[in-house]
């Protein structure tokens, strides 16, 4: 007697009601090791029922992102470029600058280049919300804790 394994394969109306809120303070915490935790929740690697195909990712909040911490020599020798499009027009800021312009930025752009380059990425970004401070506008909303591991 054979037995025959099945695969499911899970569909969106399944993943939406399985949908949770996180909340990570980014306080003295390394942006790097955020932004990994951030990527794999935000694409639904967490969970059991994860496929790359179906966006099953949860939504996270990120509060403090002023307060992040680069490690090493980053603080002195990063740059975040930009490139407007036009010859010449090539865009340098330092981590210090990000900071005091953007904070929110640097989680969101680290994040960013995590996440696959695909149909889906626009839609697992838009789960991401970054906030400088500790005020952010999700009271509503059931929101757990989030540990980096």
């Amino acid at each position: 007697m054979k037995l025959i394994q099945k695969t499911t394969h899970p569909h969106l109306a399944d993943t939406k009601k399985e949908e949770k809120w996180y909340l990570i303070d980014a306080e003295g915490k390394v942006l790097g090791q955020i932004a990994t935790r951030l990527a794999t929740v935000l694409r639904g690697k967490h969970k059991p029922n994860w496929h790359p195909s179906v966006n099953s990712g949860d939504h996270v909040v990120v509060i403090n992102a002023e307060k992040v911490v680069l490690t090493g020599a980053k603080e002195l020798k990063k740059e975040y470029i930009h490139h407007t499009g036009f010859p010449g027009a090539v865009r340098r800021k330092t981590p210090e600058k990000m900071r005091a312009e953007h904070p929110e930025r640097m989680i969101e752009m680290a994040v960013s280049g995590m996440v696959p380059h695909n149909r889906l990425r626009k839609f697992v970004l838009a789960k991401l919300h970054v906030y400088a401070g500790e005020a952010h506008p999700h009271g509503s909303q059931t929101l757990s804790p989030l540990s980096l591991k």
